[in-house]
């Protein structure tokens, strides 16, 4: 009691230090999955994958198919895994802050969006002439990386380190992240297994005007990223004023 008025000795701030609810916590990491989920997809992108595969794999039978398909989720799954578990450490060797990874990150999905908006579906110099020889490891490479692990890949996983951080749950947010790139790799799988019922089933058109959509969200989110990187970098410096 001071001045006749009562004090509460909590503070105004008590009502916001109270834990939150298991429901509000995992509604948070079903949004991070299915964010990082749709992200990762739509950057992978199993549609622009599918015409590379199936053309290093020519006359190839159907066993062949399916274990290239899967070693090559595996490849890139274990690949994102590392950047992901690994690439807090490595910017922290290099001084990079996570804004600046935002903002380059962003820069490189806008590059892959308008290519895949503006390009035709071609393999470019990554499919050899007359397919793949006979013990090269296209598995590893061309399509774990760079075709399902790229710069996109890489800068949506670093991207994602800063929800982790951020968040009060560190275990839960980083199975919800672990969970949305296994999830992608299986729906990457799934696509190219079936690679040449879809092929047949779509056409060059449907792949192509497919490609070409998931190409305008690619650049969306670039956008987005690069927003969210300069804003986080203006905060860091102290230009507060600006919002």
């Amino acid at each position: 009691m001071v001045g006749g008025y009562a004090i509460d000795a909590a503070g105004p701030s008590s009502a916001t230090n109270q834990p939150k609810s298991p429901l509000m916590i995992m509604g948070r990491e079903l949004s991070l999955f299915i964010g990082t989920f749709t992200t990762l997809l739509a950057v992978i992108n199993p549609f622009e994958v599918m015409p590379v595969y199936l053309k290093l794999l020519e006359d190839k039978d159907v066993q062949k198919h399916r274990q290239v398909a899967r070693q090559a989720c595996l490849y890139a799954l274990l690949l994102s895994l590392f950047f992901l578990i690994f690439g807090t450490l490595i910017m922290r060797l290099f001084s990079v802050p996570l804004s600046m990874v935002r903002i380059v990150g962003g820069i490189i999905l806008m590059k892959i969006g308008f290519e895949l908006f503006s390009s035709s579906p071609s393999g470019g110099s990554m499919i050899p002439v007359g397919g793949a020889e006979e013990n090269a490891n296209i598995a590893f490479m061309p399509l774990a990386m760079p075709l399902m692990c790229g710069p996109g890949a890489i800068a949506t996983i670093l991207g994602m380190t800063s929800k982790i951080k951020q968040s009060s749950t560190e275990l839960g947010s980083f199975a919800a992240i672990v969970a949305a790139i296994a999830s992608t790799m299986l729906v990457t799988y799934l696509c190219l297994v079936y690679a040449g019922k879809l092929s047949e089933k779509l056409g060059a058109t449907g792949i192509d005007a497919i490609t070409r959509i998931v190409g305008f969200f690619v650049s969306a989110m670039g956008v987005a990223l690069i927003f969210d990187g300069v804003m986080e970098a203006l905060q860091t410096y102290g230009a507060t004023t600006l919002h």
